[in-house]
């Protein structure tokens, strides 16, 4: 039996629908379809709200590094409760091991560099952000619209690259077998060329989220 803050390769192809990417260094599947059209625009209005510059937990000196803005979703509004309930029947993950949905908006040229979405143990934030919840296991990420011209996430390591598209999902292990961080799951969500980029994307914990 998987621990409440761990999913399953086998768990997630139950699901229709769910592919792996061929590769033995990360556990990485898509979803297309995940949401439905009507979800996904409920989300972008939520996100088109409360919208803000995004952070990082160990911001170097690159202020250009993660350009999008970003928008922690009320847990109380019906889209959002909808869309934890898919996840939640996808991963089989206890929900009490979640941080909240965050939602993402990319105008064109805002990006986010390549980075991993495990904190760095010993970066100057690493107590900050771990000392309560632990370290990040598993990243849930949905693509709330099409996207005219880039903003693809694109996985250096595996040489494997997915396109935006409406309602669906990417997600991936961030800890190799052992319970290690896995720099495998690099990733770089691409400079947007044309249009507007939606994702909202959902973390998971390996202990009980307590903020």
């Amino acid at each position: 039996m998987n621990s409440p803050n761990e999913s399953t390769s086998a768990l997630l192809l139950s699901s229709n629908g769910v592919q792996r990417a061929p590769s033995d260094k990360i556990e990485l599947f898509q979803m297309r379809g995940f949401a439905g059209p009507e979800l996904c625009r409920q989300l972008i209005d939520l996100i088109e709200k409360d919208r803000r510059p995004s952070t990082l937990a160990d911001a170097g000196d690159d202020r250009y590094f993660r350009t999008s803005e970003t928008c922690d979703l009320p847990e109380d509004e019906p889209a959002v409760r909808e869309m934890e309930d898919l996840l939640a029947r996808l991963n089989g993950i206890d929900p009490a091991h979640g941080e909240p949905l965050q939602g993402q908006r990319y105008e064109i040229g805002q990006e986010f560099k390549a980075h991993c979405d495990y904190f760095n143990p010993g970066g100057r934030d690493w107590e900050k952000y771990c000392s309560v919840a632990g370290q990040r296991t598993w990243t849930f990420m949905v693509y709330l619209n099409d996207v005219e011209a880039g903003g693809a996430t694109r996985f250096k390591a595996v040489k494997k690259t997915f396109q935006p598209e409406l309602g669906k999902l990417l997600c991936w292990n961030n800890r190799r077998p052992d319970g290690s961080e896995n720099p495998n799951t690099i990733h770089h969500g691409m400079k947007v060329r044309k249009g507007v980029k939606y994702v909202i994307t959902k973390w998971y914990r390996e202990k009980v989220w307590g903020w």
